[in-house]
């Protein structure tokens, strides 16, 4: 078999270039291809519909660019659109394909990392109402309490380079502290939006001792090595020449400006229309 395939990986903006960053240092030798939709986010207070359509039209995008496998690095596309992905388009349209999210391989050890068996989720509005987190938790860790916390404003302001200023500070202590008044017994906190590692330090400063934080990158690129090694059919599709090709429905300049923050280093990115 011809390995033809990079696999895709789609965020609405920036934030799922942390995922890719840590893909990429996982498994080195493959080929990615990387959209954010930075021209239609955030995602996280828009409705499921919206969500939807957004992603599938870029899911659908980066098929058509010889994609198999799509990574949703997005926590709102994860919770709001990839069920009806899946369970719908795939089997309709795209017979073979795969589309994974970041809230399963997260859900499925999630409940390793509290002693307490409390634990809070941070993310954005869309994520938080659909409930996604807990629902999924409770498959495999259903003793595990689950205190959630929208944080509609920490994108923005991450989004606009401003999340390090102390102009920030607010929100960061508003969001966080509204999470721990819910139990007293909360020993870990996911960032459940893949931008929110970027406050890492602002939020684990206001943290008693003892709480942890635990973020995505890693858990999803140790998921997808096992999902490649589970399924050969579709890793041996996967192109070995060690680029990744980014691209962004925005201004490329400022793309490839905003990115650096995220991925840790340069970045040249394409601009694409869609509507084309």
């Amino acid at each position: 078999m011809t390995r033809t395939c990079p696999i895709g990986v789609f965020d609405s903006g920036y934030g799922g270039l942390t995922i890719l960053k840590e893909i990429e240092s996982h498994l080195p030798s493959y080929d990615y291809i990387y959209l954010g939709d930075n021209a239609r986010a955030p995602y996280g207070s828009r409705s499921f519909e919206s969500v939807y359509h957004y992603t599938l039209e870029c899911v659908e995008w980066l098929f058509s660019k010889g994609c198999e496998l799509v990574i949703l690095a997005c926590n709102t596309a994860s919770a709001k659109a990839l069920r009806t992905i899946q369970q719908n388009d795939l089997i309709r349209k795209y017979p073979g394909k795969r589309v994974l999210g970041v809230i399963r391989p997260t859900t499925e050890i999630i409940g390793n990392f509290s002693q307490s068996g409390h634990i809070g989720i941070m993310g954005t509005t869309g994520t938080i109402l659909s409930d996604s987190y807990p629902i999924e938790i409770a498959k495999f860790f259903p003793k595990l309490k689950v205190f959630q916390q929208a944080c509609p404003l920490w994108v923005p302001l991450i989004e606009s380079n401003e999340h390090l200023g102390a102009g920030a500070d607010y929100f960061v202590k508003k969001y966080t502290d509204a999470l721990m008044q819910q139990s007293d017994k909360i020993d870990l906190i996911l960032l459940a939006c893949t931008h929110y590692p970027l406050l890492m330090h602002k939020i684990s400063s206001l943290l008693p001792t003892g709480v942890h934080i635990l973020t995505q990158g890693n858990i999803v690129a140790t998921g997808l090595t096992d999902y490649l090694k589970r399924h050969p059919d579709i890793e041996m599709k996967c192109s070995l020449n060690q680029s990744i090709n980014f691209f962004t429905t925005d201004s490329a300049s400022e793309f490839d400006k905003q990115a650096t923050t995220f991925f840790g280093k340069s970045v040249h990115s394409e601009h694409l229309d869609l509507s084309l």
